[in-house]
This record gives C-alpha cells, structure tokens and sequence, in this order.
C-alpha cells in the first residue's frame, strides 16, 4: 500500500526505452536522420538505442525529451502510469 500523498506506479504494456524512443519519434513523424540533426545526437546512436544495444542514458534523454517534447520520464519509463491512490 502506497504511503498518503504519494502515487502508485502500475505498468501497463510492456516496452523498452529503445522502443518508447522509436514510438515517440515516428509519433512526431521524424526520421532518425532528422532527430539526429535536431539533437545533435548521432543518427547511429539513436539507432543503437531504439534497439536497445545502448543505454540512454540521463543526458540524452533529457536532449531526446526536449526535442520530442515529452518529459524525460516518458522514454525512461514507459508503459507506467501513476494511479492517484485515492482513485483506485
């Protein structure tokens, strides 16, 4: 049982960060040349990491987050929901 005032964490599908990063980049319609130049992260890089033979990593996904315009935790956790305690 989560502690008051604090959310519970449920997963809902079950993905990699490669794959969350390559959702979220084919959802905006951009290659990964194109998410590469926006980035400056190298295109092979990005490849790397969509399947998932790289790790992420805290600084590229806050440059991938911002360029894709989600919040880091999106590519770094997906398939998590936060359930208001309350609600459940």
């Amino acid at each position: 049982m989560a502690k008051k005032g604090y959310k519970k964490a449920e997963q809902n599908i079950d993905m990699s960060v490669g794959e969350s990063l390559k959702v979220l980049r084919e959802l905006q319609e951009l290659t990964q040349k194109e998410l590469a130049e926006i980035t400056g992260i190298a295109q092979a890089t990005i490849s790397a990491i969509e399947r998932d033979r790289i790790n992420l990593g805290i600084e590229r996904a806050k440059v991938l987050a911002r360029a894709l315009r989600v919040h880091p935790a999106v590519i770094v956790f997906p398939g998590w929901d936060l359930l208001d305690e309350d609600a459940a």
